[in-house]
């Protein structure tokens, strides 16, 4: 099979962590509408997950496994193959380790701790090194491969003291980068998108109004992001039309924050 036969959307099998409710849901449903078929990664939300599979149940499998856990992503790897008869050459790296998105209640300075931001960034860099290094044999073997990694615009615009978690995904934009240059020879390409507050996540859902409105004021468009729009960002990274795109942040919020 043909390098761009394989890059179409309908012939991949993507794996989306952290799939089962929330940003990864939208995700998993934006890649199954293009055809192709989706592992969805959960931890704990497994109703969750099923429910979400069984609305593409010729195209989607929900299977549970900490992306901690290096064993337990291999076995996850090796399922899906085993279930779909083809390896999986996109990755999603959406799961979050646990985190409380209140501004209020966050750490700051003087009482941040090393444990915290240590979760963190076990989580968001663990996670996805383990399910990149699971991911690159056959990556490489079939000469192609899509790593997308979700990101922040709290890198860029730090407007909540939410240090663990932007320092972590700060963190995983660096190695966003350096992965692009070491795997870019077996052409798999690495990326990340990163937003802003979504209308609505689970993660946004106690997000008072006003907050809502002010984002909106803000923005170019005039509108908060919506988690749809944001998982059309990853179907371009994963599709042919990003062919020569690698190494990029693609900052998906409206137009609030100017990349650069």
């Amino acid at each position: 099979m043909s390098v761009e036969h394989v890059s179409e959307l309908s012939q991949q099998l993507v794996l989306v962590t952290g799939g089962a409710r929330g940003l990864g849901a939208c995700l998993v449903r934006a890649f199954a509408r293009q055809g192709a078929k989706v592992v969805i990664n959960y931890l704990k939300s497994e109703a969750a997950a099923q429910a979400l599979a069984d609305e593409f149940p010729q195209q989607c499998l929900a299977v549970q496994a900490d992306v901690t856990d290096a064993t337990a992503v291999q076995a996850l790897f090796a399922k899906a193959q085993a279930h779909f008869g083809q390896p999986i050459t996109t990755v999603v790296n959406n799961a979050l380790p646990e985190f409380s998105f209140n501004g209020d209640a966050r750490p700051h300075a003087d009482t941040l701790t090393w444990s915290q931001l240590n979760q963190q960034l076990e989580g968001i860099v663990g996670g996805a090194l383990n399910t990149t290094q699971a991911a690159l044999p056959s990556m490489k073997q079939a000469g192609f491969g899509r790593i997308i990694n979700i990101g922040t615009n709290l890198f860029q615009n730090p407007v909540v003291p939410y240090h663990d978690y932007t320092a972590a995904k700060a963190a995983l934009l660096s190695m966003t980068r350096t992965l692009s240059h070491d795997l870019g020879p077996d052409q798999i390409t690495v990326n990340m998108i990163s937003g802003g507050l979504l209308r609505t996540t689970d993660a946004s859902a106690a997000t008072p109004e006003a907050v809502f409105d002010l984002i909106a004021a803000s923005t170019p468009l005039r509108r908060v992001t919506t988690p749809e729009e944001f998982a059309d960002a990853a179907l371009f990274f994963a599709g042919p039309w990003a062919r020569a795109v690698t190494g990029q942040n693609l900052v998906v919020d409206g137009g609030l924050v100017k990349n650069g």
